[in-house]
């Protein structure tokens, strides 16, 4: 039996520890915000469509709604989005943005700038790397 490949050489490792380093990339910003990563990315699942419910983001963030849930209370006493039940389906809760939720992403706009700018990479080399680790994702979810 041969000895498993040191970190470095390990594709799970590599995405995870670049994963981890985004968020301290973005941290900085995020604080000025008030908004941890996670909210920042259930924002995000609602500005590209305001209106959806808890299941809708959960999926769109592949998370769990039971995790998506609290995301969205500390959003909603922080002013930046309100949940109403459905009238015709109370297990349902629908997550709109508040004026001040909308307002927000011009303030966010610049995560993607700063990641950009730390790595030096070009935006067609980002967009390269992004559609190969989406490749890798949907494959490893698709089986």
């Amino acid at each position: 039996m041969s000895a498993p490949l040191p970190l470095d050489q390990q594709l799970c490792f590599s995405l995870y520890a670049t994963s981890m380093a985004i968020g301290r990339a973005y941290k900085p910003m995020l604080d000025r915000l008030g908004l941890t990563y996670p909210q920042y990315l259930v924002l995000h699942a609602l500005w590209e469509q305001d209106g959806r419910t808890i299941g809708g983001i959960a999926e769109r963030l592949s998370l769990e709604s039971s995790t998506v849930t609290p995301l969205v209370k500390r959003l909603e006493a922080a002013g930046l989005v309100q949940r109403t039940r459905n009238p015709d389906d109370e297990r349902q809760v629908r997550v709109n943005l508040t004026d001040r939720g909308r307002a927000i992403r011009e303030e966010c706009g610049c995560l993607g700038e700063a990641l950009m700018e730390r790595t030096a990479m070009s935006t067609a080399d980002l967009a390269a790397l992004n559609r190969q680790v989406q490749a890798l994702r949907t494959a490893l979810t698709d089986t």
